[in-house]
């Protein structure tokens, strides 16, 4: 699943390439993408309105609208945002296309494809005044810790009292918003951290370090495009893969040694249902 430096990829894409532009049609192919209301909804909802932003909050982006309304993409286990030109093969699996008016004479008429094999994303208008009952999981969404004030004593009165271990939290979005299996993992082994630690015993030194890691990961993360496995299929707008994965030193490499240290080997266990990786000489 694409997690929050794929995403804040895609967004800065869109950013460069949608903002400003009409809708001047919609397509809509699966109606599973667009369950949450209908496919007329999103037809009515979004021909002959210009895009005049896009945001992001953990995994979700938000598109501003200017009718006002608002357009939530959530891309889920497989989907893919796509830019190509009118009249482009479209790939198989695209549930939604956007026809884009030009924005001027250098930036000519468009698609915006959303291409989704195993359908679970989904494309949404919505009434940013009613969010809590349209939008209940986008408006229970925890801190995003690239958009969002977070310091070492914030986790700490966001961990107190909490049940479960480190990683839970890191993965629990109603807590920290758009990190997921991936980035946990890899965050742990910068912050020096167990995932299997008890956060309400963590002292300040110790959240300090996990966020420090958290901003730098997922920093570097961004600005190497993501990160593109073998088993998955994101791309950024205009279909590059990500090359964070080249940086991964836990993650996905069990069994294997250390990096970081050069003595341990990579241990895999599964930890808040989820397969984890971490160095037992490096984390503690």
């Amino acid at each position: 699943m694409p997690e929050l430096p794929e995403v804040e990829t895609v967004r800065r894409g869109l950013q460069r390439n949608v903002v400003g532009r009409k809708i001047l049609r919609v397509e809509v192919g699966r109606e599973r993408t667009v369950r949450r209301t209908s496919r007329e909804a999103l037809i009515d909802g979004l021909t002959g309105v210009r895009i005049t932003g896009v945001g992001r909050r953990g995994k979700y982006l938000v598109f501003d609208l200017d009718s006002r309304q608002k357009m939530m993409i959530h891309l889920r286990m497989s989907g893919r945002l796509i830019i190509a030109k009118p009249g482009a093969t479209r790939p198989a699996h695209t549930h939604v296309a956007m026809h884009l008016a030009s924005a001027d004479a250098a930036t000519p008429e468009s698609e915006l494809w959303f291409v989704d094999p195993r359908t679970f994303g989904e494309v949404v208008v919505f009434d940013p005044d009613e969010i809590e009952k349209q939008m209940p999981d986008l408006a229970r969404l925890g801190l995003d810790p690239l958009v969002d004030e977070i310091s070492p004593e914030i986790l700490r009165r966001l961990f107190k009292n909490r049940r479960g271990n480190l990683k839970a939290l890191l993965l629990n979005q109603h807590l920290i918003a758009g990190i997921g299996n991936i980035y946990a993992d890899e965050i742990l082994h910068r912050a020096k951290l167990r995932p299997d630690r008890l956060p309400g015993r963590l002292n300040l030194s110790s959240l300090a370090q996990l966020h420090a890691a958290m901003i730098e990961v997922l920093n570097n993360a961004v600005q190497a495009g993501g990160s593109t496995l073998k088993d998955t299929q994101y791309v950024d707008l205009e279909g590059q893969t990500g090359s964070f994965q080249d940086e991964h030193r836990v993650y996905g490499r069990g069994g294997m040694r250390c990096e970081t240290c050069g003595k341990g080997r990579i241990l895999t266990t599964r930890v808040a249902g989820r397969t984890t990786c971490y160095c037992s000489k490096c984390q503690r």
